[in-house]
């Protein structure tokens, strides 16, 4: 009737295929990714971090190989936007890196008091909250 028939794959240690088989095109692949990152025109997104606590929101984003006179921070209508460019010198000559990020913040804060320091490729960032947003402890009678 029917006949079971094993598929047989040759091992990485015999003849018919080497460990390195596929190597070279891995390489090339993360080559032309890290390559086509540097494509201009394209605007990349900011990896960010939210955290928040009682009196405050704390955001930290990742920056590395940015000066600090190319970033670019604005708050309007509780929006905040993140901008920065990062020049990079290569083969064409120089060029530029975008990079954006927006979002809206969950309640109103201080904008007199907001702090931004840059380190180490971070930029931190602390939104104090607004008193009237606060939680407050209510006494029950």
């Amino acid at each position: 009737m029917y006949r079971l028939v094993r598929f047989a794959q040759p091992l990485a240690t015999s003849n018919y295929r080497s460990p390195w088989t596929g190597f070279e095109q891995e390489i090339n692949s993360l080559f032309a990714a890290a390559v086509a990152d540097l494509t201009a025109g394209v605007t990349r997104s900011i990896p960010l971090g939210v955290h928040e606590d009682k009196d405050s929101l704390q955001v930290t984003a990742e920056l590395p190989g940015i000066a600090r006179d190319d970033v670019n921070i604005e708050l309007a209508d509780e929006v905040l936007s993140l901008s920065a460019t990062r020049k990079v010198t290569g083969a064409e000559g120089e060029q530029s890196v975008a990079y954006a990020r927006s979002f809206n913040l969950p309640y109103a804060v201080q904008t007199d008091k907001i702090s931004a320091e840059l380190k180490d490729g971070v930029l931190r960032l602390t939104l104090p909250k607004v008193e009237a947003v606060k939680p407050r402890k209510i006494a029950i009678n």
